[in-house]
């Protein structure tokens, strides 16, 4: 069964870290681009990173360039975002995508699978 299962939500003050794991199951990651999204009350789902297989190459939203960090362990078959300086605006439930490509993406449209999602809650 073709799963992948998001970890390491949870409520942190501004300013803290976190750091979410993307793990998956009944499939490799070797062949799929791997997206981060989230999705706050009331919103739509925004595109937050993604990594590509082909050279490893991130891309990021310019609200978290800088802050975030997605990076992958291919023996793991885990992805993983870690999140710094964090704040309220960042809270959100958290969700990874694969996507069957090289190349990852940041339309929704294009993720083949998906995760449950991780709530991320930024409050003093």
């Amino acid at each position: 069964q073709v799963q992948l299962v998001e970890s390491g939500g949870g409520l942190v003050q501004p300013g803290g870290s976190l750091r979410l794991s993307c793990a998956a199951s009944g499939f490799t990651l070797d062949y799929y681009g791997i997206g981060w999204f989230r999705q706050a009350p009331g919103k739509e789902r925004d595109w937050v990173s993604c990594i590509s297989i082909s050279d490893g190459s991130t891309l990021y939203a310019d609200s978290v360039k800088g802050r975030f960090t997605i990076s992958r362990d291919n023996a793991k078959n885990t992805v993983y975002l870690q999140m710094n300086s964090l704040k309220p605006e960042d809270t959100a439930v958290y969700y990874c995508a694969a996507r069957y490509s090289y190349y990852c993406s940041g339309y929704v449209s294009e993720y083949d699978y998906w995760g449950q999602g991780t709530q991320v809650t930024v409050s003093s």
